[in-house]
């Protein structure tokens, strides 16, 4: 299988009044998965739609391989499919159900029978070519829908939140094997999801999308850990609100700390009061009786301990930590303080405290 290269050069789709993409700009390397996050509405699945060739655009082109295939039919675009529903005829087996597209193809029976029992042992249903959607689990299902889409060996695989009917567990190992069959065939993939979790796990480059405009495409870790602006920070994650001192050179005054400032909104003059993004990560919480806030909670959430701090001028902040022995418990003061080494300026529209 040869990767391509996906681009979606200035796309604009409008219903009515409603603008669902607004001039999206977004190139796929060859081989590449990127996933498209956001809240319902903010388009990303109309990219896919666009790409996938269930749609056109009102401007803008798409390109695949160097092609420009914006007005070729859904039937000429060699793209494989999975969708969330699982979408697959009851009354055949998983193997039949795989060679479907094959048929459609023209594909002489020796041929799909032996496609179709290839790709269902690469996502681990070899066993199961005999077995019914109704004989099967939802992932096994979703496995069977993968299947099909690779059966045809499509240049481009489209995933439009494909895990989001089955639980947390199958979810997660779901999309492990997802990721693993992307990287054993080399295929670019658009995978469109609203789950922050499942983007950062699966994509080399994760989009953050809102209101038909892609607000930042990076890196899982960049995307997480250097929001370029306050939506993809307040999306991506949890963020506290904090108030902040601008210095006059590049920091903040936050929580004791000096920290560097980020973002978009530039800060002006020197001992401004602003409103700044940490994450809960980015703060401690150590019992002091002289403190400046107090333990209002504590949840252990397997990993790490969230505590709900209040501030003695009544702000409340999530402060998380890695362990749970020797945390001050709820009613004990304490002194808050950043540990980071930068924070994001809120600007207008910021995040909630604690969201």
């Amino acid at each position: 299988m040869t990767a391509v290269a996906v681009h979606l050069d200035g796309l604009v789709r409008r219903f009515g009044d409603l603008t669902a993409l607004d001039g999206l700009d977004l190139h796929v390397a060859p081989g590449e998965m990127v996933a498209l996050l956001g809240p319902s509405g903010c388009g990303k699945t109309t990219a896919l739609r666009l790409l996938a060739g269930f749609d056109y655009p009102d401007a803008g082109r798409v390109r695949v391989a160097g092609a420009d295939i914006t007005d070729l039919p859904a039937s000429r675009r060699d793209m494989g499919m999975v969708f969330q529903a699982y979408s697959l005829f009851p009354n055949m087996d998983a193997r039949t159900n795989v060679e479907f597209g094959l048929r459609m193809r023209k594909t002489p029976a020796a041929a799909r029978r032996a496609r179709a029992e290839e790709v269902l042992e690469l996502v681990g249903l070899g066993a199961h070519a005999a077995h019914y959607p109704h004989q099967l689990s939802g992932g096994q299902q979703q496995r069977v829908a993968l299947a099909r889409a690779l059966a045809i060996e499509p240049s481009v695989l489209l995933l439009d939140e494909p895990l989001s009917a089955l639980d947390a567990r199958v979810r997660a190992q779901l999309r492990g094997e997802i990721r693993r069959v992307q990287q054993r065939l080399g295929i670019t993939t658009l995978f469109v999801t609203h789950d922050q979790a499942e983007a950062l796990s699966i994509a080399d480059r994760v989009g953050v999308m809102h209101e038909g405009k892609l607000e930042q495409l990076g890196t899982p870790e960049e995307v997480y850990e250097r929001p370029a602006t306050p939506f993809v920070a307040e999306f991506v994650g949890t963020m506290n609100r904090v108030s902040a001192r601008l210095t006059g050179d590049g920091h903040l005054e936050v929580l004791g700390a000096s920290l560097r400032a980020s973002g978009p909104h530039a800060p002006h003059a020197a001992g401004e009061l602003v409103d700044v993004l940490v994450r809960p990560e980015a703060l401690e919480a150590l019992a002091d009786p002289h403190g400046n806030a107090t333990i209002a909670e504590r949840t252990f959430l397997g990993s790490f301990t969230r505590m709900r701090v209040k501030l003695d001028d009544g702000c409340e902040l999530l402060v998380d930590a890695a362990s749970r022995r020797g945390l001050p418990e709820p009613g004990v003061r304490v002194s808050v303080r950043a540990t980071g080494e930068d924070a994001l300026l809120a600007g207008d529209g910021a995040a909630r405290t604690g969201s």
